[in-house]
């Protein structure tokens, strides 16, 4: 079973590159952040029309998550768990199929500027994400934990790592969280295949950074050691960067030993 996590920046504005992705590349399931979406003004047919099952939890011009799947979705829930004022769309999760996976979508705060407001608030989503995260583990099922998580883990996820020194996405603190998610036993999935320098999902629209390469690796699937048991592969499928009107993400992927 193929996945993939997949920041579109925009559903409306990418509606060409989403349509195209999706018949070339034709995931078994998705998830999709920022697509910048209500509910009601979603193209849904863009995505049932192609046999997927769609669920939304979207948000007027901001944020926004989304799972597809070709397996019917079930005990869908929206919002992440432990701040009943947070109004921003950003967690998504659901079961898929009879596989017994659990399938989480996230689009985690970026923080900037740091330190701040919007940096306290990355940091206490990234403590309620790790308390759903422990809730879901202690299921001993598998699980991913999918999106884009505004999170540099390490300076080879940077091209130029000095740049984004003072950066939320690569200060300590956030660095920090993301390794205490990782401690309660989840695995990075690209990097249990691909453990070398030079893997990035976002190049920046300004300055020329595709055509440089000036990349980091901030979109990332984490998955339940019953999951990592069952991964046959993950890999950046890069070329959709490169298309015309592109997001200034690219898509991520995980191959699972799965039926149902």
């Amino acid at each position: 079973m193929k996945i993939a996590t997949f920041n579109i920046n925009g559903v409306k504005a990418r509606a060409e590159v989403l349509a195209r992705w999706l018949d070339e590349s034709a995931p078994d399931a998705a998830v999709l952040q920022e697509i910048k979406s209500v509910d009601e003004g979603f193209p849904r047919d863009l995505i049932e029309g192609r046999g997927y099952h769609l669920e939304t939890h979207g948000q007027k011009g901001f944020n926004g998550v989304a799972i597809l799947s070709k397996l019917p979705l079930g005990d869908v829930r929206r919002g992440l768990p432990g701040d009943e004022s947070d109004e921003q769309a950003r967690w998504i999760e659901a079961d898929l199929g009879q596989t017994g996976l659990r399938l989480c979508g996230l689009y985690l705060p970026n923080g900037n500027p740091a330190p701040g407001p919007k940096f306290d608030y990355k940091l206490g989503w990234m403590a309620r994400l790790q308390a759903r995260a422990e809730v879901l583990l202690a299921r001993e099922r598998p699980l991913v934990l999918a999106g884009d998580y505004n999170v540099i883990p390490q300076p080879q996820d940077a091209a130029r790592p000095e740049a984004w020194r003072e950066d939320a996405l690569f200060r300590p603190e956030s660095r920090a969280a993301f390794q205490r998610l990782q401690a309660l036993g989840l695995y990075d999935a690209v990097r249990l295949r691909h453990p070398g320098p030079g893997i990035y999902s976002f190049w920046d629209y300004q300055a020329n950074g595709w055509l440089r390469n000036d990349g980091i690796r901030i979109d990332h699937l984490l998955l339940s050691p019953q999951a990592a048991d069952r991964l046959r592969d993950a890999w950046v499928e890069t070329g959709p960067r490169g298309w015309d009107k592109p997001s200034d993400h690219t898509p991520v992927w995980i191959d699972l030993d799965l039926q149902g």
